[in-house]
């Protein structure tokens, strides 16, 4: 392929084997595009999708899933520790080789377009295809979840950028956009407290924690909470609960690596960690990771241990990052199918 751009849906399934089947099964029934990884969850009741592929083939495969959203999700019923408001709760198109940020723009549009016309559904744009500035984040757009939605969209200001301003139960509704690529990476914590667990996330991600005085929350002219910084650039997170699990984890997005990688946000964890006598037993990659902040992550660690990487071979390097991040720790990580460099290759 010349020309190849990633696709990441999320569904608000991840307990059910048929509906991921029926999701891969419509990906890869269009020429021109290639399934890397279903990845599901069932503590978040949530599968994170990787495909890639030719531009248009990528949309039209990207709406041949979402027909099965509509068709076998009914978000009447379901529940989960991750947010979400729709079915298929985000569709982003993602630049890999030969095609720019604007080109996956265009494509996140006509995906909304189409989505919007042939399923009756709202559709909003975030991130890079924003609408509007106050649309680009996508916790903003999603704010209130699937819960909210049919009060969301009383107000004028909250009208789709596609599809009907109305609420559709079964569905909810999707947003799409293009952006960098974002690593969902996850900080296994030896605790079952989630309270623990969420103030260590609070402390890291760029937002940071709404600021209090006298236990009550300082808010500002406009009646909002201010919120003190955290520590780390281009991070979202929380703590959530693990399913028969008696950890718990850091959820995190790690919006642009070159700014916050991998291993920083695991070093910041286990810091933060250790400050309240917890053990961080690990970490996870969900869906596919790009080759190099796993490189970057490696060489990171040689250097502390005063080597150098310089001769290794990738799949050495892949190796080192592995054992120090501790990859494996909660789901087994496979290098030729999480790294998309690998994935594509093999």
């Amino acid at each position: 392929m010349d020309k190849i751009v990633e696709c990441v849906p999320n569904f608000s399934d991840g307990v059910n084997p048929e509906v991921h089947a029926a999701i891969g099964k419509a990906i890869s029934s269009v020429k021109g595009v290639r399934l890397l990884d279903i990845d599901p969850d069932a503590s978040y009741n949530r599968v994170v999708v990787t495909f890639v592929g030719e531009p248009q083939p990528c949309v039209e495969a990207a709406l041949r899933a979402t027909r099965v959203a509509v068709d076998m999700i009914d978000m009447r019923t379901q529940k989960g520790e991750h947010p979400r408001f729709g079915a298929i709760d985000v569709c982003p198109f993602v630049p890999v080789r030969g095609v720019t940020m604007a080109d996956c723009v265009e494509l996140s549009k006509q995906y909304g377009k189409r989505a919007s016309e042939d399923f009756g559904v709202p559709v909003f744009l975030y991130e890079q295809s924003a609408s509007r500035p106050d649309r680009k984040n996508l916790a903003t757009v999603r704010a209130g979840e699937y819960e909210g939605l049919e009060e969301k969209f009383k107000n004028p200001d909250w009208a789709p950028d596609f599809g009907p301003a109305k609420f559709v139960p079964h569905f909810g509704a999707v947003a799409t956009g293009a952006r960098f690529f974002l690593v969902a990476y996850n900080v296994n914590m030896g605790t079952s407290d989630v309270s623990i667990t969420h103030d260590i996330a609070l402390t890291i991600r760029q937002m940071g924690k709404p600021r209090k005085k006298d236990g009550k929350f300082v808010l500002n002219a406009a009646g909002k909470k201010i919120f003190d910084p955290g520590k780390l650039r281009m991070v979202k997170a929380m703590g959530v609960p693990l399913e028969n699990d008696p950890r718990t984890q850091i959820s995190m997005n790690l919006n642009n690596y070159l700014i916050t990688p991998p291993h920083v946000a695991f070093e910041e964890a286990r810091f933060e960690a250790e400050k309240r006598n917890i053990k961080v037993t690990g970490s996870e990659i969900v869906g596919l990771v790009p080759l190099a902040p796993v490189i970057m992550a490696a060489h990171y660690y040689l250097h502390t241990q005063g080597e150098s990487g310089l001769k290794m071979t990738e799949e050495e390097l892949v190796g080192v990052a592995h054992d120090y991040l501790g990859l494996s720790d909660y789901k087994k990580f496979e290098s030729s199918k999480k790294i998309i460099e690998m994935a594509v290759r093999s």
